[in-house]
């Protein structure tokens, strides 16, 4: 074997392990910026109260403006299921007579030529996938903008530090305010666009983690 494939075989082999090692993103998410509330410009019009700074007496306190919080339910609970079969099978066959010349068939030993061919093909195959997800709790988020149709924008996020490292939990989306309870709390069921994460750290998120080398063969950029 020359150097020059050596070299090869070796950058390659490099490049797997850098897809590998980067197959698996960090778990620990970052942390949530806090909305930026903006003070209402104040006005020099002798008035005692200013606009925006209004305290509401004789409404429910529900959560609609930057800042506010709305406590979300979890109530996420799905299952899913596919199968799928195949099977082909192709079968021919040709048969060519015995070639005539001067007007005679072509014999050989006294037997006629002939000619018979066949091919037989067929393929299966079957698979099937099942999956189930459920989570349940509850997480505060933050109203960090408004939309013009007056639908509020959340983000919220949790961590639990725990002895064996850390869970996260995180959602973000969007809220109708006619779907907020007179609590404050909006089921996971009724935020639109949501993106629900829930990960951990530490040695026990670690151990069922893949190592590096398995993740470099099981990785797409594995020739095998």
């Amino acid at each position: 074997m020359n150097h020059r494939l050596i070299k090869w075989l070796f950058l390659a082999l490099a490049v797997t392990v850098l897809a590998g090692c980067a197959g698996m993103p960090d778990q620990a998410p970052k942390p949530l910026p806090l909305p930026e509330i903006a003070e209402p410009e104040r006005q020099n019009n002798g008035a005692i109260y200013q606009a925006g700074g209004e305290q509401r007496l004789f409404e429910d306190r529900r959560s609609r403006r930057v800042g506010d919080v709305i406590t979300v339910l979890f109530e996420e609970n799905t299952d899913a299921s596919k199968s799928n079969s195949s099977s082909m099978t192709k079968s021919s066959s040709a048969e060519l007579p015995a070639p005539t010349v001067a007007g005679r068939g072509a014999t050989r030993g006294g037997v006629p030529l002939e000619f018979d061919a066949q091919a037989d093909r067929s393929f299966s195959g079957d698979g099937a996938a099942d999956q189930s997800n459920q989570l349940t709790g509850t997480l505060t988020a933050i109203v960090t903008d408004t939309m013009p149709n007056g639908y509020l924008v959340i983000e919220g996020q949790k961590k639990l530090t725990l002895n064996q490292g850390a869970e996260y939990v995180t959602i973000s989306g969007i809220v109708r305010p006619d779907d907020v309870g007179a609590d404050n709390t909006v089921s996971s069921l009724r935020v639109a666009n949501a993106q629900i994460a829930y990960t951990g750290t530490g040695a026990l998120a670690d151990s069922n983690r893949p190592g590096w080398l398995t993740r470099v063969f099981n990785s797409r950029w594995w020739p095998l």
